[in-house]
């Protein structure tokens, strides 16, 4: 809204410093700013007013210390996230955008489904929240719509560069300009660590006949429906203890904001020589936004936490991590970039496939982990959760390094 005010004001009456908002570094710094502030200054308004609706965690007690205490703690708090996020797209983004647009869709969606499990949860006095089928239908359902989407939506499109002996540079100053084809449809992505480092998704098709390429959308958006039901569940896993997702998050939102800056930028990209895609660094105003709620709302969820972030919140980070990595064509980064998650999500998989396959050989089953998710194993081990979460976040900044020097590590 701010941006088409003061375009408007810049184009009408040439008002002083409102060119500044064409600027998306300094839409993407106020986002950043005002999402902060609202997360962290109204958030306790909102904490407040969830103690006296009784919206309180109930706890099942699985013997790990301190757990029986946190019995009571407001959950729901990722409604904090979603309007500290929301509030400030609102005003600062392009909101013609279908980049934003998206990323709008997708935090409204996957809040929804979130927050209808918790409701159920506190309201309805159901320690189960919504059923395991009706979360998945709703994470298919944005996995059809984002998928189709970067599929069929003309206005998603990326630039190649054009192989040196086919060049034709016009001036010094256009050069950049030249050194690329056209606008064009596609659904390459990247590989990373490798030399020539794209993929098309419509290669996994074509082998069968030429015309088959026009169908590459029936494995396309399967793909994306598994990436975004992968990375949401990964994420609600890893929220058990005060600050693990909502600080390995912000440190994973972060790494994809300096990757949708590059890729966005026709100069960067040209730099890096990575796929350069038009009209996406709009997106990392939404982005910025996210990462100051997320951090925000750390103020609250730190040991020991005031508020915990509920399915409405971790459901939403998870699906809003997974489209960015997927807009950003960087979706074959997730196991890395994302590695708590992924690690968390793998230990219960493990836990619970090696339980049932010792019950039915031995009679009884047996563990990998003393509990899972993954950091439920160190609290068994003793370990305290403020320190299971800073090394998290250690071993998480450490992925983040290395999935930014596949830029250029090939």
């Amino acid at each position: 809204m701010l941006y088409y005010l003061f375009e408007y004001l810049e184009k009408q009456y040439q008002f002083p410093g409102a060119s500044v908002f064409q600027f998306i570094t300094f839409r993407a710094a106020l986002a950043i700013i005002l999402s902060l502030l609202f997360s962290t200054i109204f958030g306790k308004k909102i904490i407040n007013y969830l103690q006296r609706q009784q919206v309180g965690e109930s706890v099942r007690d699985l013997g790990l210390e301190g757990q029986v205490e946190k019995a009571g703690t407001p959950t729901m708090g990722g409604i904090i996230i979603i309007l500290a996020t929301l509030i400030p797209v609102i005003l600062l983004a392009k909101l013609d955008n279908i980049y934003v647009i998206m990323l709008i869709v997708t935090t409204l969606w996957m809040g929804l489904v979130g927050f209808t499990d918790d409701y159920i949860k506190v309201f309805k006095n159901d320690k189960g929240g919504l059923s395991g089928k009706f979360k998945v239908m709703g994470q298919v359902g944005l996995g059809v719509f984002v998928g189709a989407i970067m599929y069929f939506h003309p206005g998603i499109t990326i630039k190649e560069e054009i192989p040196q002996d086919q060049q034709i540079t016009v001036s010094i100053t256009e050069s950049s300009k030249a050194d690329f084809k056209p606008e064009e449809k596609s659904t390459k992505t990247t590989i990373p660590f490798v030399k020539n480092n794209e993929f098309d998704y419509t290669d996994l098709v074509s082998w069968i006949s030429p015309e088959a390429s026009k169908y590459a959308w029936l494995v396309f958006i399967p793909i994306v429906i598994f990436i975004v039901t992968a990375v949401s569940n990964g994420a609600n896993l890893t929220d058990g203890i005060d600050g693990l997702a909502a600080g390995t998050s912000a440190i994973i939102v972060f790494t994809l904001a300096i990757f949708a800056w590059v890729s966005g930028n026709i100069v960067f990209s040209e730099y890096l020589n990575i796929m350069f895609i038009p009209r996406l660094g709009e997106m990392v105003v939404f982005i910025a936004a996210f990462v100051g709620a997320l951090i925000g709302f750390l103020w609250y969820n730190t040991y020991p936490a005031q508020v915990f972030m509920g399915d409405t919140g971790s459901l939403t980070i998870g699906g809003v991590i997974a489209v960015i990595a997927i807009a950003i064509r960087k979706e074959l980064l997730i196991p890395l970039l994302c590695g708590i998650f992924f690690a968390e999500t793998l230990s219960v998989m493990l836990q619970v496939s090696w339980f049932k396959y010792t019950r039915k050989k031995f009679g009884e089953g047996r563990r990998i982990f003393k509990m899972s998710p993954l950091h439920h194993h160190y609290q068994k081990g003793g370990y305290h959760e403020s320190k299971i979460v800073t090394r998290f976040w250690i071993v998480g900044i450490l992925l983040a390094l290395l999935t930014i020097v596949t830029l250029k590590l090939r």
